[in-house]
């Protein structure tokens, strides 16, 4: 009797929440999960941050090793997969290894977008996308030294905050006339740039470069305006390529990701996709979308892989993610825009809570160092709640008792 296999090209948080559904759904064949990093799948937000300050550089893991081997999950780490057959239901590694698939699980997720104009200062310029990224970046951060961080997005600015709070002298320089532009609310990008200048972090926006250069011991970028910035090291984060190469030469349909059902499926019946790489209709955001973030990667993957065993597809979640900065927790749900966004203060006075309000609907919040308020907003803001603005303002009406003054439709 053959043993059903299902294969899981990715080693990340989408892939490893995967593995974990897939035996909690009761699937009792055989799981493989392939991944081109070498290391046991670990925590990615931590990178920018706790990694960078530990001696090491290094991540956590997600699971402990005998997690995976508890479960039988087989696990092929350093090896790159080099080809998908959806015909034969097969997948080729770099080794010649072919494993064939009766389900297979696309959670390639992506890769630093790469700045040719930075990569032309060598071991100066640095990304930070991997725990290997990490250590070598660790290692260059000394107290004293001048970091100039290209990009003003929320992995860049939390390397500038980790990189302050080291004691290093920090420049962000962004091309956008903002920080946060590509899919973040405009207060929260409001709320971080303040810190970041009440911490001593100097911000530039609306800078395009022209010119980077080693003079020396320096590390000089010169915008097109003429003003030069000098440092001893770059970071640079301006987005990501998706690791989508293998799907588009199998023939899966594919638009900025890989196009993907309810159920997470591709057009092809036995492959699917999750976290990054898919794109998928969402009821609440409207239209498909892809999300690159970590609450993304395991509700999807995990949705993906109980589809996989159960054929049932799972409700969409409230969009959600955070930023720990200067020991600050910043978190995002719902829409990025709104009419209106309302603020809510907290003891101090400054913002604790700060909700997007369109058409009498409360569509999106965020909370500074509010994780308990934010759980409510989540849940209002998936429920569709139309609520006045007034009690959304004030302080004196707790957020677990919005839900007596909501308005009817």
């Amino acid at each position: 009797m053959t043993v059903p296999c299902f294969l899981i090209l990715g080693a990340g948080h989408a892939g490893t929440a995967a593995a974990s559904a897939m035996r909690a759904a009761g699937f009792a064949g055989r799981i493989v999960m392939v991944g081109d990093d070498p290391h046991l799948p670990y925590e990615r937000p931590p990178l920018s941050k706790e990694a960078l300050r530990g001696a090491d550089g290094a991540a956590p893991p997600i699971y402990p090793a005998n997690f995976y081997a508890d479960r039988a999950i087989e696990l092929k780490l350093g090896q790159a997969a080099t080809a998908i057959d959806p015909g034969a239901q097969v997948v080729t590694l770099a080794s010649g290894e072919s494993i064939g698939f009766d389900k297979l699980l696309i959670a390639t997720g992506a890769r630093a977008r790469r700045y040719p104009l930075l990569d032309g200062l060598g071991d100066a310029a640095h990304v930070l996308r991997s725990a290997d990224d990490a250590r070598r970046l660790r290692a260059e951060l000394v107290p004293g030294r001048r970091l100039l961080v290209v990009g003003g997005g929320v992995i860049g600015l939390e390397v500038a905050a980790t990189a302050c709070a080291l004691g290093l002298s920090v420049e962000v320089i962004e091309r956008a006339p903002r920080l946060l532009a590509r899919g973040a609310p405009g207060p929260l990008a409001d709320l971080l740039a303040l810190a970041h200048r009440d911490h001593g972090v100097a911000l530039h926006c609306g800078v395009e470069l022209a010119n980077a250069a080693r003079d020396g011991g320096n590390v000089r970028l010169t915008c097109a305006q003429g003003r030069d910035f000098t440092g001893d090291l770059v970071v640079y984060g301006i987005g990501v390529t998706l690791n989508d190469e293998l799907a588009a030469a199998a023939g899966l349909a594919m638009e900025d990701g890989i196009l993907v059902d309810a159920q997470g499926r591709t057009s092809h019946p036995a492959i699917y996709a999750a976290g990054d790489i898919a794109r998928q209709d969402h009821a609440f955001i409207g239209g498909a979308v892809r999300q690159e973030t970590w609450a993304n990667a395991l509700h999807q993957g995990a949705a993906a892989a109980r589809a996989m065993v159960t054929g049932e597809a799972a409700a969409h979640e409230v969009p959600w993610y955070w930023t720990d900065q200067f020991g600050v927790n910043y978190q995002v749900a719902g829409r990025t825009t709104a009419q209106r966004w309302i603020a809510r203060s907290g003891p101090d006075g400054r913002p604790r809570m700060i909700f997007g309000w369109s058409e009498g609907v409360l569509t999106g919040a965020v909370g500074v160092d509010a994780g308990a308020d934010m759980r409510i907003a989540r849940k209002l803001i998936g429920q569709g709640a139309r609520v006045d603005p007034a009690v959304l303002a004030d302080p004196g009406v707790a957020l677990r008792k919005v839900g007596s003054h909501i308005q009817s439709a």
